[in-house]
């Protein structure tokens, strides 16, 4: 009798130990890093946000295209995707949604010669950096 109650006892220890090297291999970490994992940001930070233009000097006869970049930031230098951008100063406004890398491209042509200053808003929040394209013949 005295034996069958130790075999039962180490039966016990033995799964007793399974589930304690269970949680700790597998339900705890899934729960700390749930835990300690920092959600993604998605507040802009319009101080860290601008406007970068790659071309900015093109014909003004409706095909040439200047080309100017937003990339919408966060406070850690961080883009981010899914905002609504416009770029305005040409006579009409241009919407892009921002992509995976917060950058949202904009191709501006124009038939009149003229220089351009550029506003670009996140959201309906303006940046305060402009930007100056050149379109001539």
């Amino acid at each position: 009798m005295e034996q069958k109650k130790r075999i039962i006892n180490i039966v016990l220890m033995v799964v007793g130990l399974g589930f304690v090297v269970f949680l700790a291999t597998s339900v705890i970490p899934k729960v700390l890093v749930t835990m300690t994992k920092a959600a993604p940001t998605m507040k802009v930070s319009l101080s860290d946000s601008y406007l970068i233009g790659s071309k900015i000097l093109a014909r003004a006869d409706g095909k040439d295209n200047c080309l100017v970049n937003v990339f919408v930031l966060d406070d850690t230098g961080k883009g981010i995707k899914g905002r609504q951008v416009s770029l305005s100063g040409m006579g009409n406004e241009e919407l892009v949604i921002s992509g995976e890398d917060g950058k949202a491209e904009f191709k501006m042509v124009s038939e009149k010669e003229g220089q351009f200053v550029l506003e670009a808003s996140i959201d309906g929040i303006p940046l305060q950096k402009t930007m100056k394209v050149t379109f001539r013949n």
